[in-house]
């Protein structure tokens, strides 16, 4: 019986060589493993869903630490210490600007003489001011002396509780500073010689500590009673009516 002829076996494929004559190979495939990549999806969509919960709640955070408004207040001012503040007035309101006893009062209260306004640092805040019921203006000349000087901190003639901050450089400026020109002695339970419950807002939001410690901002408005405050407390001032 004739034998069946023999199917030939398949051709070996041909390796390539490179010119060291050594077999070069496919890159090989990386499959991602079929287990623990659920596990580290989800891990990463908990992770991301984690840090916006975060962003949230930060963002909401400074929303109400602003007391509802845009503007947020800082009381991180240089405190001063009334004790070598010169010629204290010490009578009852309403007071003048005391200009005569200026020049003795700028080293303490940390400000300069100047031989003109300053236009580096240019910003303007209203002050609402009250002691016992009486609403007390804050008046032009303060922080100016006799038309022969002006200072960082004072208020024009014709502009009555305008406190205009004008510097030939660029820093930071407290309330207590135009108090100290002033003479009057301003904590967070005096108003110069009267004491007991002071409250004081920044755009009408109520705020808490020294208010002489107020770093101040561009267009606040300051109102700070001494005693039983007004039926409305002052939100907002037209500055564009003086130009500023």
């Amino acid at each position: 019986m004739a034998k069946k002829p023999r199917t030939p076996p398949p051709p070996r494929p041909v390796q390539k060589r490179d010119g060291g004559n050594r077999p070069i190979q496919a890159p090989q495939r990386r499959d991602t493993p079929k287990s623990g990549g659920g596990i580290e999806r989800r891990w990463l969509y908990w992770g991301a869903a984690v840090v916006v919960a975060i962003g949230i709640a930060v963002g909401l955070g400074v929303a109400f630490a602003g007391g509802g408004s845009g503007k947020s207040a800082s009381t991180t001012g240089a405190p001063i210490d009334w004790s070598a503040v010169p010629n204290l007035q010490t009578g009852p309101p309403p007071w003048g600007p005391d200009w005569q006893h200026l020049p003795d009062r700028l080293q303490v209260l940390g400000l300069s003489q100047l031989s003109q306004e300053g236009t580096v640092l240019h910003i303007h805040q209203y002050l609402a001011l009250y002691v016992n019921g009486q609403r007390v203006t804050l008046p032009p000349d303060v922080g100016i002396y006799d038309n022969s000087f002006i200072t960082e901190l004072h208020v024009h003639v014709g502009e009555p509780n305008i406190i205009h901050v004008e510097s030939p450089v660029q820093k930071s400026f407290d309330l207590g500073q135009i108090f100290g020109e002033w003479g009057i002695r301003l904590t967070k339970n005096c108003v110069g010689n009267y004491c007991g419950k002071l409250a004081w807002w920044v755009d009408g939001v109520k705020q808490k500590g020294d208010p002489a410690l107020l770093v101040l901002k561009d267009h606040e408005v300051i109102t700070i009673t001494l005693g039983k405050p007004p039926a409305k407390i002052q939100t907002s001032f037209a500055f564009s009516k003086y130009g500023l």
